[in-house]
């Protein structure tokens, strides 16, 4: 067997289990980032890696751009845990033929990124190799509380989300059609914007569970469902607008607005389940009515009013798991429509 016959959750159950655990580590490997035990405060890690021509192309944008992309998508991972990121550092493989410019650039993108969050550069490593690849490494602190894993949903939560979707899929899909327009989608595409202090605000507000939108919002709703032994139900009404606002886009590229809002990833927004009554700035708002799976057990229809943070809108409902039925990912009680199953990257 081959890593390209299997998927990538496949192969990381084959490799977590076979990893030691450090006598510092609260949380190990299988959440957005590990935890360890600190002096003061728990310590949040998390490491991720973009490949030439795997995840990025020379051709589009600058080289800023990716030192951007590639501390955003760290920083987002730590903020997933509740955690505030604090500093980065970066492994950097260059072929000899790369300009000088182009890294210094980088360097600049890293900046961009870091420094209005207060977050240092602070070391990293440095080779040649055929292609260019860039690891980086991100550490914070959760300064109050504790970490909030995937593995909290309860049914009856609301599930909610913070920060654009399928954005930066729009971006890219108009990059790969050689398209410059909109900007702002392909600007989604090269240089996300999560909303970092979404995750610390979440955790204060008693979020149950929380997890980065990095493969796409069906397949990381699943994360959080198969975790917590959960069905997580997507209200389609709920995403109703984020659809139309990309069906325009879509439609020029052949493509389509549902499977970018719900399989399209690396907006890098923030996925979290709150209790029905969860604390939060908003008041009025109100959880979506969810059509129930008719499996379901009564009474686990429309969701009950929900006060959410701010930074946090309603767009689904957890449920407890029906017998005959496994933890995952529902769409208004239906199936999932097709082409939007998220980014694998062993699966495709």
């Amino acid at each position: 067997m081959r890593v390209g016959e299997i998927s990538e959750t496949d192969l990381l159950a084959r490799i977590i289990p076979r990893l030691p655990r450090g006598r510092t580590t609260l949380v190990g490997p299988g959440d957005d980032a590990a935890v360890l035990a600190g002096s003061a405060a728990p310590q949040v890690v998390t490491t991720d890696v973009l490949v030439q021509d795997r995840h990025f192309r020379l051709g589009w944008g600058t080289g800023a751009d990716l030192g951007w992309r590639a501390a955003m998508q760290n920083l987002a991972d730590v903020a997933a845990m509740g955690a505030v990121p604090n500093s980065l550092v970066m492994a950097l493989v260059l072929p000899g033929h790369v300009p000088v410019r182009w890294v210094e650039d980088l360097a600049e993108g890293f900046a961009q990124a870091c420094a209005p969050h207060h977050v240092g550069v602070v070391g990293g490593d440095l080779t040649s190799g055929e292609q260019i690849a860039i690891a980086v490494t991100a550490l914070g602190v959760i300064d109050d509380g504790e970490p909030v894993l995937r593995s909290g949903a309860r049914p009856g939560d609301v599930i909610a989300v913070s920060g654009v979707l399928g954005h930066a899929r729009a971006g890219l899909a108009l990059l790969e059609a050689e398209r410059a327009e909109p900007a702002d989608l392909v600007g989604a595409f090269l240089r996300p914007t999560p909303p970092l202090s979404a995750g610390p605000v979440a955790a204060r507000a008693g979020a149950h569970a929380l997890m980065d939108i990095s493969d796409g919002l069906a397949r990381d709703a699943g994360r959080i469902a198969v975790a917590s032994g959960v069905l997580v139900d997507l209200d389609p009404a709920a995403l109703a607008a984020d659809i139309a606002a990309l069906d325009p886009v879509a439609a020029q590229v052949g493509a389509d607005a549902t499977a970018w809002v719900l399989g399209g990833g690396e907006d890098h927004g923030a996925l979290a389940t709150f209790a029905p009554a969860a604390a939060g700035a908003r008041g009025s708002s109100s959880a979506p009515a969810v059509r129930t799976p008719s499996a379901h057990p009564r009474g686990e229809g429309a969701a009950p009013s929900s006060a959410l943070p701010e930074q946090f809108r309603p767009i689904g409902r957890v449920h407890a798991v029906p017998p005959g039925l496994a933890p995952g990912v529902r769409w208004g009680g239906a199936d999932l429509p097709p082409g939007t199953e998220g980014w694998d990257h062993f699966g495709r």
